[in-house]
């Protein structure tokens, strides 16, 4: 059990006590983004903003720079889906008078987001593999003196990082515009994130994202059910 706890926690002997304090509260508010999410509640975007700031600087201070540019990404669509949802709620509420406080109507992925999507992937992939092309320049403390630069360099990790972050980056997308599939996307990168962060050192958030898979699979058939009561409601 000692091995055990030493690999999954050891390398936190070297950290920062403000850096694992700071690590917990990102993962606790997450998590929170997260259920409040499946609950359809707008709550869900300042929540993960608390998270998602955290995480850009420890990301940065880790010179764990895709990862960090995902979490920005996240705080930039995190403030257009807290617009988005509010604005959805209340034309809920002004079209149906008996709609509940946190009531949000639901969608189906179209064909016309398909090419934001592509977009979004394809943009992402570029993005990454760029900055980690000049990370020797940025671990440089951005100097091209010394630095070798080159593809060869890249590990399994870099390319792992351009597949989640590309995933991510659309289910945060649909997720802002109130996409039901956003948490297919979701499913994948989170599973693949588990073995990454703790290959990453990064315990905590590793387990967070077991929890956040095992949530998002709960949350998908959740807005299903949800998505099915609006179109009966719709009908009726």
């Amino acid at each position: 059990m000692e091995d055990l706890l030493n690999w999954l926690f050891g390398q936190y002997a070297d950290y920062p006590t403000l850096f694992i304090i700071l690590e917990i509260i990102g993962v606790i508010f997450g998590v929170a983004s997260v259920l409040l999410a499946r609950k359809l509640s707008v709550l869900v975007f300042p929540i993960g903003l608390v998270s998602t700031a955290i995480f850009v600087y420890l990301l940065w201070e880790w010179q764990l720079f895709g990862d960090m540019f995902i979490n920005a990404y996240y705080t930039i669509m995190g403030l257009y889906g807290w617009f988005n949802w509010s604005k959805n709620k209340e034309a809920v509420r002004e079209s149906n008078k008996g709609a509940s406080e946190d009531e949000i109507s639901i969608e189906h992925i179209q064909s016309s987001d398909m090419p934001i999507m592509a977009l979004l992937a394809v943009g992402t992939v570029a993005f990454v593999a760029l900055v980690y092309y000049f990370r020797p320049v940025i671990n440089n403390n951005f100097s091209f003196d010394g630095a070798v630069l080159g593809m060869h360099l890249f590990t399994w990790v870099d390319y792992t990082d351009m597949l989640t972050t590309a995933l991510f980056l659309m289910a945060m997308w649909l997720m802002a515009s109130r996409k039901i599939e956003h948490w297919l996307l979701w499913i994948v990168a989170d599973a693949i994130s588990v073995p990454l962060y703790f290959y990453k050192g990064l315990t905590f958030t590793a387990l967070q994202y077991v929890v956040f898979t095992l949530i998002a699979v709960w949350a998908y058939y959740e807005w299903q059910r949800r998505y099915r009561i609006q179109s009966h409601a719709a009908y009726a």
